[in-house]
This record gives structure tokens, C-alpha cells and sequence, in this order.
């Protein structure tokens, strides 16, 4: 999420959070999902439903037929549509991360809004903002897991689930540490937290910091940033707990960098045992070299570039020794944009975005989220107004090797791979996350996913993805977090939409990626915009989890569908991993179980590569000969030979490929 856009928004000057980032508008049009029309005087305006502009000549939205479309409001008693996946486990956010009042006189809502978001004088905000951006304060983030312990971030620290039964899941413990936004990944008995938010102290308290004074008249005409004042113990970059005692995480690192941690991506070198890698991504402002040495960031273009040592155009990276975390340090500040014939360090830009008043070309000079995959040696960088792809084969330094951008972009945020490498999934987080961008009106090619093919480290766009079903007007929307389902033969993602809910997508072939699966509630609020939805939604061993921002922690599992076999659902089970970093993105390896080679199967059924009457008889051999005796795996040796002649005459290479697997597991199967 681009919370820099947030408070931008909703607070001005008052939070200091945004430099260089974009806004995150709120208008939205009435629909089934209805908002009444403010007027004029609506103290709320900029959270309510607004018109939308007409859709752009020869852009197509959303569907309004989708029964998604017209479900009841609600925050927990919300109608609900969901198919091909059905929710097992709801849980409401631990108390201490719930705001628990919505009336703007009590006093948890102006302590909310002075201490955690830094908001100088409430008394000047229309009351029936507070409540609402209050909230924003405790906001749950992102996932990490890791044997049988969920880490849900937030706002305001991290919550520790034991998922050993996902049916009956529970809470372990929460570690209440400001900061925001809380994502975090873990390695052995390490967990990393990101802080970006100037609330952040070093030691965890959450007293937060005195507010700024307002700005003279002369600063605001000059457009001066409000930074926040120079704090000794202020917190801003990633922090590192011990978790060797589950229940009682240990702060035994922090490491500051000048942007904060907006979002970082744990590395893990293959050829490094000894030490873990951070790539830190800051979005926000740069905070005063009285306040940590080195750190510089000019206002405009002009200046950035020109400034050998601003903290702009570039990321940190972080070295962690896992024997001795308390060492941990940057090591390296790799210019990933830098015009490599020039030397400029503005050596990229977003060549412009569809938004009003957006059309001029903006420098990049951030990267929102790195997803590194080590076993090609690459990583995907969404990074604002480009998405790059860096040569990580030396973790400390990595290159970049191409980029990309796109007019029907807006925010380069989240990048996926194929497990084969050769495709990558980038979001767009069109109005930052706060908006409702999911409307009949908003066309499918802005705030989507884009599939690009990548061969020989370039990249080339082969299509879009977006959520199909409109949302409503209160709902924000937006592509966003997702994760590889693990079944075999085919490249699967579930992905968070925000309000928009929960979107499995198929993108094996890249040039017609299609939905199988969804789930999704109505809006939190009919009458005006309540951040809330699904920041993140992965699959870990069996079940997808999402992380929802106002409510608390849902899991699901996948049913069978005419997309989705039973079969299929199960060998994806049987991909299983001891860890998961979404952004460290490991590749999925199958046992060679027989429901592997019924999955196959399934899929040659499904795309007529074979009969359905071939299938039958294929599936009760393997059936037959499930005991895996001698004789069992003669005869599925057989049936392999007859699979592997068959691929030589396969209508396409990913039939073909199914059918070497296929006959691989056959093989040599294992119990």
C-alpha cells in the first residue's frame, strides 16, 4: 500500500510522510453497492462516493451481472459471494491492535490520531474524520510463515498464530511496536519488521513524537516539506527480533535508513550460509541529517539528480551475520535507476500516467517491493514508475539488466514469477490503496495486473488481468498482494484486491490469463470509504491466508470446480515448504506422488489433449496400482512409456510438457 498517498490525502503536512509519491484519490460513483451523493457540505467528502469520470473511448470495466456487485454492507455481518474456495477460519484482530470506538470524543480516537499518526491539532479535523483515520493506525499488513507460525504485521507490531490446524487456529502472542507498516519475513529464528512511519521508536514504546508546529504561510507558498522535527530516538528502517522463544520476540537489531522501510525482501544467498540478505524499498520522505548522518534528499528532480549522495534513486541493503543479527548493517546502496551511458542517477521515469494532471513524465526514484527469486539469479522490482529486472547473482550488488513502464500504469507495486521463470506478474496500485478503482467506470487496464513473457532477462508485455467483477463505490480496490498456488502444470496466483476481496488467476498462458476461483464481501461502509479488504492473500502449505486490514485473519481452502480438479487441489497440497517469504520466492518442487500424475492427467482431460474416456482409464490404472508394489510400478512403467510416445504428438508444448511430467512421476513414484 502506498500510505504515503494516504496521508497526503487525508492530513496534508500535518503526518510528513509523502515525498515523490502518489496521491491516493478517493472518487468514486454511485452503484448498486449504493453510497448516497454527498453534498457539498459533507464533512467527510473526500471519503465518500463521488461521480466517476466516463470510461476512456475503447476501454472496457468491470462486469455489474457478477453477484459480486450488489452484496450487502457490513463490517462483519457483510454478505459474502465466494466460488472455487471457501472460508473455514475467521478471526477478529487481538485487542491490541482494535481501535474499539467510532465516536470521535473519546479519547482512544485522539490518542490514535496524536501518538500513532503523529497529528498535531485535532481539534481543526471535522469529527467525522477522526474515527475514520484513526483506524489507520492499526491497519493489519503482511505475512510471513514458517512451520506452524503465522506472522501477521500491522501498524502497530505483529501478531503470532500457531496454523499447526488451520481449522483451529490460534493466537499465540502479539508484540506491540509502532511504526507502520509492519511487513515482515522471517529466517530461522530471525523476524525482520519494516517502519517507515516517524511514530517509530527504537525501543518499541509507543509514547510516539511531539507533532511539528504548522508551517508559516512563507514555508507552505514556498512548498517546503514539513519534515519532522530531528528525534534521537526515533525508528525508521528494519528492525530485527530474535524469536528462538516464540512467545517473547527480542528486538536484537535496528537498523536505520534514511526513507524508512516501506517494504523489504529477505535474500537468501545460495552461496552464503553464514548471512542473510534485506533489500530495503522507502517511499517516504528523507528524514534530516540531524537525525541520522548522511541522509539527503532535495525536492525536485533538478536537484536530486545532480546530488551524488542523496538518498533518493536507490535502495539499501541490508547484511545480517544469522549467528550474530546484532551486527547487522547496510552494506551497499545500489542505484538501480541509473542511466548506465550517463552515469545520471535519474536514468529512469513513468513516461507519464493516465491520471489528470499526471501526463508529464516523473522521474523514478523508489522501488515499493522487490520480489527476488535466487534460483534464477534474478529479481522483479515494481518500482513506482517502472518495473526492473536486477541480476542478483551478487546479493550485495545488484544490476539491473532491464525496465519497463507503461501508460496504463499508475504505481509499479508487486511483482510475481512463474515457477519456470518465465513470466512475472506486476500489480498497480492505482490511487495508492485507498481508492475505489474497481468501479463499472474504471477500466481494466488501470489498476490491474500485467503479465509480461520474460526470455534472455527481457521482458515483454503479454497482457492485463483485473478483477472482473465491479465494486462498489465505498470499496477500495485494487490489484495488490498475492502468492503462486503450487499445482503442477499450471501457473496459478491468489491475489488480494483490498474490498475488492480474493482473486485466483490463471496465468498459464500469459496472452489469456482468466479467473477460477473468488471471495468477496461487501463493502465495510455504504455510505463513505473505510480502508479495509485484503492487503495480503498467499497459499502456505494447503491453505490460502488473508490478511485483512480492518477485520483481522481469514483462511480458506480451495473446493473443486471446472477450473480446478479435486486431483489438483491436492497435489498442491503435497508441495509443501518450511518456510515463506512471498517476496523470496522459492521454487516449487512436486513429490513424485501418484495425485501429481492424476493432476496431469485432469489437465490433458481438461484441455482435450485426451479423451475423457483416455482419462477414466488412465486414472483407474494409476489407481489399481497405487499399493506401488513390484508389480504396481511395472505396470504404471508401462503406462509411462505409452504417456512419453504420446508427447511427441502433443497439439503444444504445454500438453507436451505435461505429459513428460506426467510420465516422469509414473516412473518412479514414491508413497
Amino acid at each position: 500500500m502506498c500510505w504515503a498517498g494516504v496521508a497526503a490525502l487525508c492530513l496534508g503536512s500535518q503526518l510528513g510522510l509523502a515525498q515523490g509519491t502518489p496521491k491516493a484519490p478517493v472518487d468514486q460513483p454511485a452503484n448498486a453497492k449504493q453510497a448516497a451523493k454527498p453534498t457539498p457540505t459533507d464533512e467527510l467528502d473526500e471519503f465518500a462516493a463521488k461521480p466517476a469520470p466516463p470510461l476512456p473511448p475503447g476501454m472496457v470495466g468491470p462486469s455489474t451481472t457478477d453477484p459480486r456487485y450488489t452484496l450487502k454492507p457490513g463490517m462483519y455481518d457483510a454478505g459474502e459471494a465466494a466460488s472455487g474456495m471457501r472460508r473455514i477460519v475467521s478471526l477478529h484482530k487481538p485487542p491490541a491492535f482494535t481501535l474499539d470506538s467510532n465516536d470521535p470524543d473519546d479519547p482512544r480516537v485522539n490518542t490514535a490520531l496524536q501518538k500513532v499518526l503523529g497529528v498535531g491539532d485535532t481539534a481543526k479535523m471535522p469529527k467525522p474524520l477522526k474515527p475514520v483515520l484513526a483506524q489507520l493506525g492499526y491497519a493489519n499488513s503482511d505475512f510471513a510463515f514458517q512451520g506452524t507460525h503465522l506472522f501477521q504485521g500491522n501498524f502497530y507490531g505483529v501478531s503470532i498464530y500457531d496454523i499447526a490446524n488451520p481449522a483451529a487456529t490460534k493466537l499465540l502472542t502479539t508484540l506491540v511496536c509502532p511504526g507502520g507498516q509492519g511487513d515482515v519475513s522471517v529466517y530461522k529464528n530471525l523476524l525482520f519488521m519494516s517502519v517507515e512511519m516517524p511514530n517509530g521508536h527504537v525501543d518499541c514504546s509507543a509514547q510516539g513524537f511531539p507533532p511539528n508546529p504548522p508551517q508559516s504561510e512563507a514555508d507552505k507558498k514556498a512548498k517546503k516539506a514539513n519534515t519532522p522535527a530531528a528525534q534521537k530516538d526515533r525508528f525508521r528502517g528494519v528492525r530485527v527480533f530474535d524469536i528462538s522463544d516464540i512467545q517473547n520476540p527480542r528486538q536484537v537489531a535496528a537498523v536505520q535508513t534514511c526513507r524508512g522501510s516501506h517494504t523489504h525482501t529477505l535474500v537468501v544467498d545460495p552461496n552464503d550460509k553464514d548471512n542473510v540478505y534485506i533489500y530495503v524499498s522507502g517511499t517516504s520522505f528523507v528524514r534530516q541529517s540531524a537525525e541520522l548522518a548522511g541522509c539527503n534528499g532535495e525536492e525536485t528532480s533538478a536537484e536530486q539528480s545532480k546530488d551524488p549522495n542523496t538518498a533518493l534513486f536507490r535502495i539499501d541493503v541490508i547484511k545480517v551475520p544469522v549467528a550474530a543479527p546484532q551486527q547487522a548493517a547496510i552494506v551497499s546502496s545500489p542505484r538501480v535507476f541509473m542511466d548506465p551511458r550517463t552515469g545520471a542517477m535519474n536514468g529512469l521515469n513513468n513516461g507519464g500516467t493516465h491520471d489528470k494532471g499526471e501526463e508529464k513524465a516523473v522521474d523514478t526514484n523508489q522501488c515499493h517491493d522487490i520480489t527476488v527469486y535466487s534460483a534464477i539469479g534474478l529479481a522483479a522490482g515494481a518500482c513506482s514508475g517502472n518495473g526492473l529486472l536486477l541480476d542478483i547473482k551478487d546479493p550485495v550488488h545488484p544490476k539491473r539488466v532491464d525496465a519497463v513502464n507503461d501508460p496504463n500504469y499508475a504505481y509499479w507495486h508487486s511483482a510475481s514469477f512463474s515457477n519456470d521463470g518465465s513470466k512475472v506478474v506486476f500489480t498497480d496500485e492505482w490511487g495508492g490503496g485507498l481508492g475505489a478503482r474497481c468501479r463499472p467506470n474504471d477500466p481494466l487496464k488501470w489498476g490491474a495486473d500485467a503479465i509480461f513473457n520474460l526470455k534472455d532477462d527481457k521482458l515483454s508485455l503479454a497482457s492485463y488481468y483485473k478483477l472482473p467483477a465491479a465494486q462498489g463505490d465505498t470499496e477500495n480496490c485494487v490489484a495488490h498482494n498475492g502468492s503462486l498456488i503450487p499445482i503442477p502444470g499450471r501457473d496459478i496466483e491468489v491475489q488480494s484486491w483490498y474490498q475488492g476481496g480474493i482473486s485466483v488467476m490463471d496465468f498459464t498462458d500469459a496472452a489469456h490469463p482468466f479467473e477460477i476461483a473468488y471471495f468477496d464481501r461487501g463493502p465495510i461502509d455504504a455510505k463513505q470509504l473505510v480502508l479495509g479488504g485484503y492487503w495480503s492473500s498467499y497459499w502456505y502449505n494447503g491453505n490460502i491466508y488473508g490478511s485483512e486490514i480492518a477485520r483481522g485473519l481469514d483462511i480458506f481452502e480451495l473446493t473443486p470446480s471446472k477450473f480446478l480438479s479435486q486431483n489438483e487441489i491436492d497435489a498442491a497440497k503435497a508441495a509443501r515448504v518450511d518456510e515463506l517469504n512471498v517476496q523470496d520466492q522459492q521454487k516449487l518442487v512436486w513429490p513424485s506422488k501418484l495425485v501429481v500424475a492424476k493432476a496431469y492427467v485432469d489437465q490433458l482431460q481438461r484441455s482435450n489433449a485426451i479423451t475423457a474416456d483416455k482419462a477414466s482409464a488412465m486414472l483407474a490404472e494409476i489407481n489399481k496400482n497405487s499399493k506401488l508394489g513390484a508389480k504396481n510400478k511395472a505396470a504404471l512403467s508401462k503406462l509411462a512409456a505409452d504417456v512419453e510416445a504420446s508427447a511427441n504428438s502433443a497439439a503444444n508444448t504445454a500438453d507436451a510438457a505435461r505429459m513428460h511430467a506426467l510420465a516422469k512421476v509414473l516412473m518412479s513414484p514414491v508413497a
